[in-house]
């Protein structure tokens, strides 16, 4: 850190991204990252003639893309927003729509930049606990008059609110506006976007880096009223107008082409995970319900931090978090079939080599 550095920046806690190493080739299960590649038209949309228009700045309204995600939500272009990556978004949300005197809301175990956005701008926050089982007690959010940031599915535990639920949230906070975070809808959850003709008050951000194969290209959008639309418009004109690339708006044209492919993967990775949350159950883990693209578990037999360093060492990664009320736990992204199937395989001999040890 350097002594120039603002004052108000430095204490401030940053997110900590998953690992991505490089030293060796690994089965990545840590960032929640598709295992599938995109879809064939996306990549041959990135041609040789497009990329020489790499020149020319990106279209800031980024027209083309915005009309076919209208389409495909059934609502009007003026009611999606995009930004590079659903993580600006939040960033913009937390601007925009708190601080001053208006406070922030969220639960305490869920995505990690919430609070960091928060302590970022200045905002004051609160902290809603989960309820014994992690799960969201959605009455724990109405009539708290605070600007709420609510991920459906939550991460890392991959349980869900209904609609009627975030509905109740939303209807009883008529003052300040709700965010919902669907950045795993995709994976069996019901997006709660269609509530946006009906609440004036309510962001749904979802993004491509999930379901659409695309953490790469770093494209998020949002759905909201008119009204938030241009809220947040306003503020990418007072930062970056081109916040997003042309190869990106290409491919994310492209990609919402090809949306049914992207269904069929989900519903494919859906299917991975129900049954590795089954296989890890018959190895004696608990494991939480995910509606996600990853599952939220611990073994009874070995600590979470001793499971992510055995896996490590075996070349598959895990995502473990060491606050005390989950450091038991570790988030499992599902990868392919095979690739799951060799993680079952390594926790078993993982397992059976500390029993052993133990009996000696």
């Amino acid at each position: 850190m350097s002594k120039f550095l603002n004052e108000k920046y430095q204490r401030l806690k940053t997110y900590t991204p998953g690992e991505q190493p490089q030293d060796m080739k690994y089965i990545k299960l840590n960032t929640n990252e598709s295992p599938y590649p995109p879809a064939p038209s996306v990549l041959s949309s990135i041609n040789g003639e497009e990329i020489k228009n790499l020149r020319l700045y990106s279209d800031p309204q980024c027209k083309s893309l915005r009309e076919k995600i209208a389409l495909l939500y059934g609502v009007s272009a003026q009611q999606v927003y995009l930004s590079n990556g659903s993580d600006d978004i939040l960033n913009f949300a937390f601007m925009a729509f708190s601080g001053n005197s208006i406070q922030a809301a969220f639960p305490d175990i869920s995505y990690g930049f919430y609070k960091v956005f928060a302590e970022l701008h200045g905002i004051s926050y609160t902290e809603i606990p989960l309820s014994g089982d992690f799960s969201i007690n959605y009455r724990d959010y109405c009539h708290i008059n605070q600007f709420i940031v609510i991920a459906n599915p939550n991460a890392p535990t991959g349980l869900t609110l209904t609609v009627s639920q975030i509905e109740e949230i939303v209807r009883t906070n008529p003052s300040h506006v709700v965010v919902i975070d669907e950045a795993y809808v995709d994976f069996g959850a019901e997006s709660c976007y269609p509530l946006i003709h009906r609440y004036e008050n309510l962001l749904v951000v979802q993004t491509f880096s999930k379901s659409r194969s695309m953490a790469g290209g770093r494209l998020g959008f949002a759905l909201g009223s008119q009204a938030l639309i241009e809220d947040l418009e306003k503020l990418k004109y007072a930062t970056n107008p081109y916040n997003v690339n042309r190869m990106t708006l290409i491919a994310g044209a492209a990609t919402i082409e090809a949306n049914d492919y992207y269904m069929d993967k989900c519903k494919e990775i859906a299917c991975t995970r129900n049954y590795t949350q089954e296989a890890l159950k018959k190895m004696g883990f608990d494991v939480l319900p995910s509606k996600a693209n990853f599952i939220f578990a611990k073994s009874p037999h070995l600590s979470g931090k001793v499971i992510y360093d055995a896996l490590k060492e075996k070349g598959i990664l895990i995502r473990h978090f060491p606050s005390p009320r989950i450091s038991d736990y570790n988030r499992i992204t599902i990868g392919t079939r095979n690739q799951m199937e060799i993680l079952l395989h390594q926790l078993k001999i993982i397992i059976n080599e500390r029993q052993s040890n133990e009996n000696k």
